[in-house]
């Protein structure tokens, strides 16, 4: 089992992928034992209409131009097909089905660990997989509510790994406000990603 190949799972939204999330992901890559990141492009709930989202395809393809140059890194599309809305521990079923030949670990942020407890079948995961918990600025009060729901948990599960990544605190919904506002986010974004919005009328 040792032999299996490493796979981190970034999940989230990435409207728009920005430089925070290219920032952190070769961070964990060049600082652990996993040799591929997978962004995981989650799909829109069909039953909410965000206008602020932009459509599936989109979202992936500016993932895909965004790490073109990180042979490293994938862009996976797995839960555009599966069941919504889409459960983590479920995707994690269909890729070790399907993969089983890799090790996939959960790369999260330090924010949402406190919630992990109320996550659908929380303990399996825990059990069957590395999660990996990069930090956050949090207020003392938060942190010590997120510490606080996870003294057991921690304790009772070696598979929390928190990593000292740099903290990019760039938010995704400024970035769209800025757009909105005819602002430039050329720093903020991957050239190819800037490019790709700069074309359309995506976010305006």
């Amino acid at each position: 089992m040792e032999n299996r190949k490493k796979i981190g799972l970034f999940f989230g939204s990435f409207n728009p992928i920005h430089i925070g999330h290219l920032i952190l992901a070769n961070y964990i890559l060049e600082n652990s034992d996993m040799q591929e990141l997978w962004f995981v492009v989650s799909p829109q709930n069909p039953f909410k209409d965000k206008k602020s989202l932009l459509k599936d395809h989109n979202r992936l393809d500016m993932v895909q131009l965004a790490i073109r140059n990180y042979p490293k890194m994938r862009a996976s599309n797995v839960e555009f097909s599966l069941p919504t809305p889409s459960y983590t521990i479920d995707t994690l079923t269909y890729l070790k089905e399907k993969h089983p030949d890799f090790s996939f670990s959960l790369i999260m942020g330090e924010d949402n660990l406190g919630s992990l407890h109320k996550w659908k079948n929380y303990e399996l995961l825990l059990k069957n997989h590395q999660i990996i918990v990069y930090p956050r600025i949090l207020g003392e009060e938060k942190k010590d509510e997120v510490f606080e729901s996870l003294r057991l948990t921690v304790a009772q599960h070696e598979n929390i790994h928190q990593i000292d990544a740099p903290i990019i605190e760039l938010s995704a919904t400024e970035i769209r406000n800025m757009i909105k506002e005819g602002k430039n986010v050329r720093p903020m974004l991957p050239p190819e990603v800037f490019e790709y919005l700069d074309g359309s009328s995506f976010y305006k």
